[in-house]
């Protein structure tokens, strides 16, 4: 019933506030306690299943959390960090899902090379906001949180295609190297243009028109 699934998501809201509070105190990065706090709650008898659609995640979460890593990003750092922030996006998420791969077919009956790589896809990438969440509380260099920060951000396009042609293997039976390397450079090519412009249009309207703070909060929202 919707009365229960409400329930039981402000439930689940609660409960992630306290872990923050809990972290907080702990000294702990939160999105570790998180994770510890979920393996533990789905060991308990009678949790009820819970089931979020991806495209939701990729639609609605996603966007305003990497948009808010971004905008925190130091643009001046990333530039001078390019070269190994570009070979830890992409070369080490292409070796890290093949070393995945390799692993899991050799210890897991009947697990084939393809879903290999499509569990390497999926996992390869870090994630931007637990990467800034880990590090704040953490006494790193700069350098090595503007690398790591700035290779969270940009990894996804090599783990997205990992994932899609290694997908599309399972169901046709053979992978065309070519048109992984095509799509590979597409996808990186065109989300940077797509950014390029989404973020000129934005700053214009930010910079340009008489907005107010109100507009501006809805505008950032929007905007990712």
């Amino acid at each position: 019933m919707l009365q229960e699934q409400i329930l039981l998501v402000i439930s689940l809201l609660l409960g992630i506030a306290l872990l923050a509070i809990l972290s907080n105190k702990l000294k702990i990065s939160y999105p570790i306690l998180l994770v510890i706090a979920g393996l533990l709650i789905s060991l308990i008898p009678g949790v009820p299943f819970i089931a979020l659609k991806p495209d939701l995640v990729f639609l609605i979460f996603l966007p305003p959390l990497l948009y808010a890593a971004a905008w925190n990003t130091s643009w001046i750092e990333f530039w001078k960090w390019k070269r190994p922030i570009v070979l830890l996006s992409f070369a080490l998420v292409i070796i890290t899902s093949a070393v995945i791969a390799f692993v899991s077919n050799a210890i897991i009956p009947g697990f084939t090379l393809t879903l290999g790589f499509l569990l390497g896809g999926i996992i390869s990438p870090t994630d931007a906001v637990a990467a800034n969440s880990v590090l704040s509380g953490l006494k790193v260099p700069k350098r090595v949180i503007t690398i790591l920060e700035g290779e969270s951000l940009i990894n996804d396009a090599s783990g997205l295609i990992i994932f899609r042609f290694a997908l599309a293997a399972i169901f046709t039976g053979h992978f065309q190297f070519w048109d992984a390397n095509k799509s590979f450079f597409l996808v990186v090519l065109m989300g940077l243009l797509i950014g390029l412009v989404v973020g000129a249009i934005v700053y214009w309207i930010h910079r340009i028109l008489p907005t107010t703070a109100s507009i501006d909060a809805v505008i950032t929202l929007i905007s990712p």
